[in-house]
């Protein structure tokens, strides 16, 4: 008898096993006289068909799907009548479809992402309902008497959804760091122009979105791109940030004079009779990072033979930037702007993206610029080998 249970527990355990590398799809459509249906895989933006499966005259249709990790599928009839799931291994996904579209009134369990994508869906469409209804009244009104006084008032209400859909979503990702559903709601948009997290200050829930789910998922494409837009916003930001205020800077003498990780202040002037690499970074920046991993190679080949770095970080907080060099084990010499809200030094020498580099003669003169990679490595070359 307890070979009987041993055996049957071998069964139980091989069989949950296996289903982790699948998951499953059961659906019901009723009405629909389509004979066949679509799954597509989504690589990124684009829709790769990956199976179909016939509808039975019940309208009953079945799938099942290998996969290794979380991700999104297109189920539907075309391009334009379509749901989107966000399935996982080991997931039996229950469908029931009672309108005259897909997405428009349908019913899913089984997958707790796939729940969170209807979720979102819903809201939005609630919201653009909303607004198109506030847009016609304005159209409207707009041919009368009293639009002055109307006019402002329908504005101010258009204004007052967006701004609670945006909360809604704010919500919804603090609430789903964990999920990949949440990175829908990170590019949701209320028209082709509009995000709904529009505000500068949501990059922070992308930060937080993209720590999250890098750590969770990290061999997953979707994840690598938010990643990557999270980098290219940064930049951005910093952009703009310092062509604002550009028009602004007085002639100031190229020499940052700034604290490094133990509050000793260093003169970039003080390093004369070195080559000086001044670099200006941040720790959200992936290709600042990965950079510095080149950095290291280079500093321990020619730092003896005269070869320093003075590196500006242009990162809001102290701490994070303490941690980064302490746990990066940056050997140079790390400083940081004196004042994160008034990036001084950044401004100074024109830094438009990061990272961003000036490579100085022992004389203290500026003989390039933005020398990167394998540009950097033959410069280096020629300045320590001849």
């Amino acid at each position: 008898m307890k070979r009987v249970f041993f055996l049957l527990a071998l069964v139980i355990i091989f069989s949950a096993c296996k289903d982790k590398g699948k998951f499953t799809v059961n659906g019901v459509i009723k009405g629909e006289t389509k004979k066949h249906i679509y799954l597509n895989r989504l690589d990124l933006d684009t829709p790769i068909l990956i199976d179909s499966a016939k509808i039975s005259k019940s309208g009953r249709f079945s799938f099942r799907v290998k996969a290794s990790d979380a991700d999104f599928y297109q189920l539907g009839f075309s391009s334009s009548d379509f749901i989107t799931l966000l399935a996982e291994p080991g997931e039996k996904i229950n469908l029931e479809f009672n309108g005259k579209n897909l997405f428009s009134n349908y019913i899913v369990k089984g997958s707790a992402g796939s729940e969170r994508l209807q979720f979102l869906d819903i809201n939005l469409a609630d919201t653009k309902r909303k607004l198109d209804s506030l847009s016609a009244l304005y159209t409207k009104a707009s041919t009368e008497p009293a639009f002055d006084v109307n006019g402002p008032a329908l504005q101010e209400q258009f204004s007052a959804i967006i701004k609670e859909q945006r909360k809604k979503s704010i919500a919804f990702v603090l609430s789903n760091v964990n999920s990949m559903a949440s990175i829908k709601a990170l590019y949701q948009k209320i028209n082709p122009e509009t995000y709904v997290l529009y505000d500068p200050k949501d990059l922070q829930f992308l930060k937080i979105v993209t720590d999250s789910l890098t750590l969770h998922h990290p061999n997953s494409k979707h994840v690598q791109a938010l990643a990557s837009d999270f980098a290219k916003e940064m930049n951005q930001m910093y952009a703009t940030q310092l062509q604002r205020v550009a028009k602004d800077v007085p002639l100031t003498k190229l020499d940052p004079d700034l604290k490094d990780a133990n509050g000793k202040r260093i003169a970039l002037s003080s390093l004369k009779g070195k080559y000086v690499l001044l670099t200006f970074w941040s720790i959200n920046s992936k290709d600042c990072v990965q950079e510095n991993l080149q950095f290291k190679e280079y500093y321990k080949l020619y730092n003896k033979k005269g070869f320093e770095i003075y590196q500006i970080n242009l990162d809001a907080s102290d701490s994070d930037w303490k941690a980064a060099v302490k746990f990066d084990e940056l050997p140079w010499i790390s400083t940081k702007e004196d004042d994160p809200n008034d990036l001084i030094n950044a401004r100074i020498f024109n830094i438009k993206s990061l990272p961003s580099n000036y490579l100085f003669d022992k004389d203290g003169t500026i003989i390039a610029s933005n020398l990167h990679g394998k540009s950097l490595q033959i410069k280096l070359n020629q300045l320590f080998t001849n």
